[in-house]
């Protein structure tokens, strides 16, 4: 099964389980189906219950958290998570603060497509989480496997806090395993899971950095001997700070890797954690590893100096084995 294909499925379980659920965007209902497919065939078999918007995502956020508030389900695709901005006041002001304010929960799900792709450029291609995991109320979920694709929306739409659900883009179609929703395994939405064991460091990833953390892993261990321990943290906010120490605690040395920008988010926040909590496990410096500080270009080749990949955290894995 596709990562796109467990989202879809999931969409429709939950579609036909609850009759609270609908999902809302711009061109997702019909022979469309959305920018990347992901609700194809949906409108067909729930009528009135998949749901074109305006282009506005102010507005069909703002719609959302009403429906939630009286009591629905509702699932909100967003064609590209760059312009989740526009709806920036609704997610964090409204949305992650209405439980605070009233006692009241707020049970939508953002779907926002994110991560970086040849020729996406600057509007096309960011990733969110920063922005959206510092604002308390929101929960922040990134999953990197076709089970979490499936598992962890389901579980985004039981939650009862608002979920901005992070889908990577080239994930949708180029990742694929064998998946059986009746016997694979299910961690809780807040939990973080060791893709790979490995005893002399650490790469903390999610997203779609998880499977260049795991190619890494494997030419460090095939071609320099070096055993790279790979830590999906599935969850941005809240954070699963319990995995990460315990897996710094096996190796005494870490790597943060994001497809995002480096200034501030979760690299930054596990770097703090780890200097904070984790500081007499540590035999080198923690390392941050991230896109550069520039706005994603166009340019396929200027696309692969910028965004990070297995080649650099080999590398950087190479640097901090020798500290």
């Amino acid at each position: 099964m596709k990562y796109l294909e467990a989202i879809r499925l999931a969409l429709a379980e939950l579609l036909a389980d609850d009759q609270r659920v609908f999902i809302y965007g711009q061109d997702i209902a019909g022979p469309f189906g959305g920018a990347f497919k992901a609700t194809k065939g949906l409108s067909e078999r729930f009528p009135g219950r998949v749901l074109n918007s305006p282009i506005s995502e102010d507005a069909m956020t703002g719609l959302a958290i009403g429906a939630a508030m009286d009591g629905m389900r509702p699932i909100v695709e967003y064609q590209f998570a760059d312009f989740a901005s526009v709806a920036f006041n609704q997610l964090v002001n409204h949305a992650g603060s209405i439980f605070y304010r009233t006692g009241r929960p707020c049970p939508i799900v953002a779907r926002l497509p994110v991560g970086g792709t040849p020729g996406g450029g600057p509007f096309h291609c960011q990733m969110p989480e920063t922005w959206l995991s510092n604002h308390p109320g929101l929960v922040v979920v990134a999953p990197a496997t076709v089970a979490d694709a499936y598992f962890m929306l389901k579980d985004a739409v039981a939650c009862r806090d608002p979920v901005a659900f992070l889908e990577h883009k080239y994930l949708y179609y180029h990742l694929e395993a064998e998946f059986d929703p009746r016997v694979a395994e299910h961690p809780g939405l807040g939990r973080a899971v060791v893709r790979r064991q490995g005893d002399d460091l650490t790469i903390v990833a999610y997203s779609g950095m998880v499977h260049h953390a795991t190619a890494a892993a494997a030419v460090l261990e095939s071609d320099h001997n070096i055993s790279a321990e790979v830590v999906d943290l599935r969850c941005v906010r809240p954070l699963d700070e319990e995995t990460i120490l315990a897996s710094l605690a096996r190796t005494g040395r870490i790597i943060i890797a994001s497809e995002g920008f480096p200034f501030g988010g979760p690299t930054a926040e596990v770097a703090a954690l780890v200097a904070e909590k984790g500081f007499a496990y540590l035999d080198a410096p923690p390392v941050r590893l991230a896109a550069r500080d520039t706005p994603i270009p166009f340019h396929p080749e200027l696309f692969a100096e910028h965004h990070p990949d297995d080649q650099a955290i080999v590398q950087a894995a190479l640097e901090l084995a020798k500290y």
